[in-house]
C-alpha cells in the first residue's frame, strides 16, 4: 500500500494536508477520503463544507420515528430512508465529540 499526500484547499485558502491510502481493491480509486458530515460529500470537512445542515423540525422528527418503526418491524427500508438514517447518525456522532 502507497501513502499518497492530497492537498485539500478551503475557503480561506489554506491547504489542509490528508493522507489518503491507496489500495488494491479500490479499483482506481482512493480508498481512505476524508467525508463531510454534513452533506456526505468527499474531498472537504464539516467545517468547510457550503451546504447547509438539515433542520430538525416536527415533520423531521416524525419522519425519523417511522423509518425506526419499519426497521425494528423488520421491514426492508427504500435507499432514500437508509441515507436520511445514516446522515442522522452521523449528526449524532458530531454531537457526542
Amino acid at each position: 500500500n502507497e501513502v499518497q499526500n492530497v492537498g485539500n484547499q478551503n475557503q480561506i485558502g489554506n491547504g489542509n494536508l490528508v493522507a489518503a491510502r491507496a489500495e488494491g481493491n479500490a479499483v482506481g480509486q482512493i480508498a481512505n477520503q476524508i467525508r463531510c458530515y454534513n452533506c456526505r460529500g468527499f474531498g472537504h470537512y464539516a467545517r468547510n463544507c457550503t451546504a447547509r445542515p438539515r433542520r430538525r423540525d416536527a415533520a423531521y422528527l416524525q419522519t425519523q420515528l417511522l423509518i425506526t418503526q419499519k426497521e425494528e418491524a423488520g421491514i426492508q427500508l427504500q435507499a432514500e430512508e437508509y441515507d436520511l438514517m445514516a446522515a442522522a447518525a452521523d449528526l449524532d456522532e458530531i454531537k457526542e465529540v
